[in-house]
């Protein structure tokens, strides 16, 4: 496995980054400043999309793997690449997601908890229902991980 860090033509890989984000104007906020790493198992395999929030505050703003390719390690494996990457610079990483339980777990198995929730995010922000799992997402649920927590 080997990742790669984008910096030009970024949405090439723009399938890959609507597994994570369904509406493409929404990706488009956050793409042409954000630090973008692929995961490469021969083909891509997973997207990451980073930004820096504050001067210490890493925001993970989208993390995709192919379906096919999911529960096999390449989120995870691309998670401690961002860690280690900015674990210099860095003291606390921050991500938004729905409220979908499988999500949330893999980010707690990852070391982040509960952080806060924006109310209504997906409804008021998104031109159309997002769903996952067959429920309607509403509410953005953050999760954070310090590095003191290592």
């Amino acid at each position: 496995m080997q990742i790669k860090e984008i910096t030009e033509n970024k949405k090439q890989y723009l399938d890959l980054l609507l597994i994570g984000d369904e509406q493409e104007s929404m990706i488009d906020k956050y793409l042409p400043d954000g630090t973008m790493f692929v995961l490469f198992d021969e083909e891509p395999r997973a997207v990451c999309v980073v930004i820096q929030k504050y001067p210490t505050v890493l925001e993970i703003k989208n993390l995709s793997v192919y379906p096919e390719y999911q529960n096999r390690g390449y989120g995870s494996f691309m998670l401690n690449h961002i860690f280690k990457t900015y674990r210099d610079s860095m003291n606390t990483f921050l991500v938004g997601t729905g409220e979908n339980e499988k999500t949330i777990s893999f980010y707690i198995k990852n070391g982040f908890v509960y952080s806060h929730k924006i109310e209504n995010f997906f409804t008021e922000n998104y031109d159309h229902p997002i769903f996952e799992n067959g429920i309607q997402l509403k509410d953005m649920i953050y999760l954070k991980l310090s590095f003191h927590q290592f």
